[in-house]
């Protein structure tokens, strides 16, 4: 690959494309095991699958395109590494003008706990909002749907009754 890891300016060690023990598979990769979609995710025939080639999906991706197309304006984060590819997603999305909400209980990652404190902290002040699935899932149930949200929203309500300063 020969591209350098953007945290790693020297290029030693664990870089994009190179192999990431312990199943040396290779880093942002299409068809490697670390692009794979995870075991117990239910795929259906109508899902859309977007490969994506850096820490952000919308990176020169056609993920933008096709949000526009099917016209989505909010979007539900979660996934490891939250303080790498799921952040940078959803700075990406927010930066593109989407709303963005970051389910904090189904978001990890392996990287020091103050990492994962400082990404929920900043996607509640900066980027979006922080919510549990929960909650969510509680929301669309009662049928919220996203004219809903924005009409309370001009009524000074907050999305389905997340708090944006939400930290878990």
């Amino acid at each position: 690959a020969g591209l350098r890891h953007v945290y790693n300016g020297t290029g030693a060690g664990v870089g994009l494309g190179d192999e990431l023990p312990p199943r040396n598979s290779r880093v942002l990769t299409k068809g490697s095991w670390g692009a794979a979609i995870v075991d117990g995710l239910m795929v259906h025939s109508d899902d859309v699958h977007v490969d994506k080639f850096r820490m952000s999906g919308f990176w020169d991706t056609e993920l933008d395109s096709i949000l526009r197309n099917l016209g989505r304006t909010t979007l539900l984060f979660a996934g490891v590494n939250a303080d790498q590819c799921v952040l940078a997603t959803l700075m990406d999305a927010n930066f593109l003008g989407y709303d963005c909400v970051l389910l904090r209980d189904c978001t990890a990652t392996t990287s020091p706990e103050f990492c994962m404190q400082a990404t929920v902290y900043n996607v509640s002040t900066c980027f979006g909002f922080v919510a549990q699935s929960v909650d969510v899932t509680a929301g669309l149930r009662r049928g919220v749907v996203d004219e809903d949200v924005h009409a309370g929203e001009a009524e000074g309500e907050t999305p389905l009754a997340l708090d944006p300063k939400a930290k878990d």
